[in-house]
């Protein structure tokens, strides 16, 4: 996964979990508008998500923020 992604979705996750708590969830849609203007980007991480790592639908924001920290 290219950095600039990485780099936003640790910051969607920590501007979350600031704002509802650590028990927040987000998915993959919530790093990105409602219109899909970057489909490569998309589809980058939909692939990560959903076929890498056989995430579910919603997940724990903390989690997520962990797993690309760690370069999962």
């Amino acid at each position: 996964m290219r950095q600039s992604l990485r780099d936003k979705i640790i910051q969607v996750c920590e501007q979350k979990i600031e704002k509802k708590g650590e028990g927040v969830g987000v998915s993959f849609y919530a790093f990105f508008a409602n219109k899909n203007s970057d489909p490569e980007l998309l589809m980058e991480a939909a692939t990560w998500w959903i076929q890498t790592h056989q995430l579910d639908h919603f997940e724990k924001a903390l989690k997520i923020k962990e797993m690309v920290q760690q370069g999962v």
